[in-house]
């Protein structure tokens, strides 16, 4: 399933992606942290955007779009980005560690466990853009 990056249906195909992925689930079998997403306005995206995702152990275990941050407030990690950014690593234009390490992409969180976990991320950020269809 393929669906427009922002709307619900991307981020619920996301969901089902990860969890019927066996490469995926492979490589995040260690995985124990849950994601909160900020996307800063920019370009076609007029208003700030959030989603959260849970991932546990190669599974999505729960996702919310335009969830309240106050609903989530330790997540292991914050992913802030502007929507450029954002969109550029969904359509493979922005290597997503290279986001990371310029502050593209910024992370709140141990980067210690995600520089441990890069397959995970980078297989994580595959999944991502294979259900991307298209950009709004």
């Amino acid at each position: 399933m393929t669906a427009i990056f922002p709307s619900e249906e991307w981020l619920k195909g996301l969901e089902e992606k990860l969890n019927s992925d066996e490469r995926y689930a492979e490589l995040a079998k260690n995985w124990e942290g849950d994601l909160f997403f900020n996307i800063e306005p920019d370009g076609s995206l007029k208003e700030r955007l959030t989603f959260y995702l849970d991932l546990w152990h190669g599974t999505c275990r729960k996702v919310e779009y335009k969830a309240a941050p106050a609903n989530y407030p330790k997540p292991a990690f914050v992913l802030t980005s502007d929507y450029g950014n954002i969109t550029a690593v969904l359509t493979g234009k922005l290597n997503p560690m290279t986001a990371m390490m310029t502050m593209k992409l910024k992370v709140q969180g141990s980067m210690a466990y995600m520089m441990r976990n890069v397959p995970t991320v980078l297989d994580f950020v595959r999944c991502a853009q294979e259900v991307t269809r298209e950009i709004l």
